[in-house]
Protein backbone atom coordinates (compact mmCIF):
# COMPACT_ATOMS: atom_id res chain seq x y z
CA UNK A 1 0.00 0.00 0.00
CA UNK A 2 1.58 3.38 -1.02
CA UNK A 3 0.76 6.34 1.27
CA UNK A 4 1.07 9.95 -0.53
CA UNK A 5 2.82 12.64 1.36
CA UNK A 6 1.31 15.96 0.26
CA UNK A 7 2.71 19.04 1.02
CA UNK A 8 0.36 22.12 2.11
CA UNK A 9 1.31 25.78 1.29
CA UNK A 10 2.87 26.05 4.70
CA UNK A 11 4.65 23.04 4.39
CA UNK A 12 6.28 23.89 1.12
CA UNK A 13 7.03 27.73 2.98
CA UNK A 14 8.63 25.88 5.89
CA UNK A 15 10.81 23.78 3.44
CA UNK A 16 12.27 26.85 1.30
CA UNK A 17 12.21 28.74 4.76
CA UNK A 18 14.98 26.16 6.22
CA UNK A 19 17.31 25.71 2.99
CA UNK A 20 17.39 29.24 2.98
CA UNK A 21 18.08 29.33 6.64
CA UNK A 22 20.82 27.13 5.92
CA UNK A 23 22.15 28.93 3.16
CA UNK A 24 22.56 32.13 5.04
CA UNK A 25 24.21 30.21 7.61
CA UNK A 26 27.11 28.62 5.91
CA UNK A 27 28.13 32.32 5.38
CA UNK A 28 29.17 32.68 9.09
CA UNK A 29 33.30 32.79 9.57
CA UNK A 30 35.25 33.78 12.26
CA UNK A 31 38.51 35.93 11.78
CA UNK A 32 41.11 36.67 15.20
CA UNK A 33 41.55 39.66 16.59
CA UNK A 34 44.98 39.55 15.55
CA UNK A 35 44.11 39.40 12.27
CA UNK A 36 41.49 42.09 12.45
CA UNK A 37 43.91 44.70 13.53
CA UNK A 38 46.23 44.14 10.82
CA UNK A 39 43.60 43.89 8.57
CA UNK A 40 42.87 46.47 6.10
CA UNK A 41 39.12 45.11 5.07
CA UNK A 42 36.92 47.06 7.14
CA UNK A 43 33.41 45.41 7.39
CA UNK A 44 30.27 48.20 6.18
CA UNK A 45 26.49 48.75 6.08
CA UNK A 46 25.87 45.13 3.71
CA UNK A 47 28.04 42.93 5.93
CA UNK A 48 27.03 44.42 9.22
CA UNK A 49 23.12 43.70 7.75
CA UNK A 50 23.79 40.11 6.40
CA UNK A 51 25.31 39.57 9.83
CA UNK A 52 22.31 40.59 11.54
CA UNK A 53 20.39 38.62 9.39
CA UNK A 54 22.44 35.45 10.21
CA UNK A 55 22.83 36.69 13.94
CA UNK A 56 20.24 33.86 15.40
CA UNK A 57 22.02 31.31 13.97
CA UNK A 58 25.77 32.11 14.18
CA UNK A 59 24.97 32.58 18.02
CA UNK A 60 23.69 29.04 17.55
CA UNK A 61 26.72 27.89 16.60
CA UNK A 62 28.93 29.70 18.62
CA UNK A 63 27.48 28.28 21.84
CA UNK A 64 29.08 24.68 20.73
CA UNK A 65 32.42 25.80 18.71
CA UNK A 66 34.81 28.64 19.37
CA UNK A 67 35.58 29.55 15.44
CA UNK A 68 32.46 31.36 15.20
CA UNK A 69 31.66 35.28 16.10
CA UNK A 70 28.44 36.68 16.11
CA UNK A 71 29.92 40.73 15.57
CA UNK A 72 32.63 41.79 13.19
CA UNK A 73 35.49 43.27 15.52
CA UNK A 74 36.92 44.90 12.08
CA UNK A 75 34.02 47.50 11.40
CA UNK A 76 33.43 51.04 10.10
CA UNK A 77 31.27 51.90 13.30
CA UNK A 78 28.07 53.53 12.86
CA UNK A 79 26.78 51.91 9.34
CA UNK A 80 28.29 48.80 10.34
CA UNK A 81 26.04 49.07 13.47
CA UNK A 82 23.17 50.31 11.75
CA UNK A 83 23.35 47.55 8.80
CA UNK A 84 23.48 44.99 12.10
CA UNK A 85 20.78 46.14 13.62
CA UNK A 86 18.18 46.16 10.91
CA UNK A 87 19.94 42.53 9.69
CA UNK A 88 18.09 41.66 13.13
CA UNK A 89 15.24 43.56 13.15
CA UNK A 90 14.57 42.02 9.81
CA UNK A 91 14.40 38.66 11.03
CA UNK A 92 12.91 39.47 14.88
CA UNK A 93 10.85 42.92 13.81
CA UNK A 94 7.66 41.13 11.90
CA UNK A 95 5.10 40.65 14.91
CA UNK A 96 3.79 43.88 14.64
CA UNK A 97 0.54 42.48 12.37
CA UNK A 98 0.32 39.71 15.57
CA UNK A 99 -0.84 42.51 17.66
CA UNK A 100 -3.70 44.10 15.49
CA UNK A 101 -6.74 43.21 16.78
CA UNK A 102 -9.43 41.79 13.41
CA UNK A 103 -12.27 43.89 13.17
CA UNK A 104 -15.29 42.32 11.67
Amino acid sequence: MKTKIRLTKNMGYLLVSIIFILILSSCADVISVEECVGKTTIYGFWRGLLHGVISPFTFIISLFTDDVAIYAINNNGNWYNFGFMFGVAIIFGSGGNASKKRRK
